[in-house]
């Protein structure tokens, strides 16, 4: 996992253990529920799901800057599912690239952290997603773009798998396969559970990873909070040639707090003084 050859070096922080990995994502959990808290509205549910694909991508895998955002040479991270902002805020700060006091003014009026991503506001946000459903195709035009420049970098775009109701994400993954594009890793939240419901009653999503394959893809199913099958699949992905790779994570919605967990109440909805010091104890 280690970078090599002309790849650049990076300064981005990197942990070896998974003891360390655990610690991250325990501190990130503890930002996320107490910025949406504070913002008073947000969408803890789908961040807590994706803590662990985050920090496996910032803490070991990518090369990215924190002092320099704009690096040439840094690995692409889109993130499609726009709504989970605060896992990706609670990261970038956490790594370096502005200050943590900023968790603090989560959806205010001029504060660089909207509600959804926004790439003109956010040092390291590469793409405004406030529309979802578009990440893939974003993903797909940044990593053929990489491949002409004969660039080292990767793409790796998180989606939601509740954005994969969306014709669109599926235009995309077809792009991808016939142009061949595997500098593209996507990883899916499937975590079961959207907006108004549990995917099964809305639109089932299932045979979900044959769907994928037969689309043209690579394709791994994973234990989306094991950091052991998260760093080993996207190693996979990253020297798997001559397709994309989709990476079917299997995450608890609201992971980490226990009444959070499964509850399609807090896709979208912020806890109150008292939920907050539970999930700040259970958190602890």
């Amino acid at each position: 996992m280690t970078p090599s050859g002309n790849i650049p070096k990076n300064d981005a922080p990197v942990f070896s253990s998974r003891e360390d990995l655990a610690a991250v994502s325990k501190r990130l959990r503890r930002d996320i529920v107490t910025m949406i808290a504070k913002a008073g509205s947000g969408h803890p549910g789908g961040s807590l799901s994706a803590v662990e694909i985050v920090v496996s991508l910032y803490w070991k895998i990518m090369r990215h800057k924190p002092a320099d955002p704009s690096w040439s040479g840094r690995d692409r991270f889109i993130l499609s599912k726009g709504h989970a902002a605060p896992v990706l805020y609670a990261s970038l700060a956490e790594c370096g690239y502005f200050a943590k006091s900023e968790l603090d003014t989560l959806r205010q009026m001029d504060s660089i952290l909207q509600g959804h991503a926004d790439r003109t506001s956010t040092p390291g946000v590469e793409m405004s997603s406030g529309s979802l459903g578009q990440g893939l195709s974003f993903a797909v035009g940044a990593a053929l773009a990489g491949r002409l420049d004969k660039a080292p970098w990767r793409v790796y775009a998180l989606l939601s798998d509740g954005e994969c109701d969306e014709g669109q994400t599926w235009e995309a993954a077809m792009s991808a396969a016939m142009f061949k594009v595997d500098n593209l890793t996507a990883i899916v939240d499937n975590n079961g559970i959207q907006l108004s419901g549990f995917n099964k009653d809305i639109m089932e999503l299932y045979p979900f990873p044959q769907k994928w394959w037969c689309f043209g893809w690579h394709v791994m199913e994973i234990d989306g909070h094991d950091f052991n099958q998260l760093l080993n699949a996207l190693d996979v992905a990253r020297n798997f040639k001559g397709q994309p790779t989709a990476i079917i994570a299997h995450t608890v919605k609201g992971k980490g707090v226990s009444f959070m967990e499964n509850n399609v109440d807090f896709h979208g909805k912020a806890p109150n003084a008292e939920q907050l010091e539970k999930a700040l104890k259970e958190l602890a």
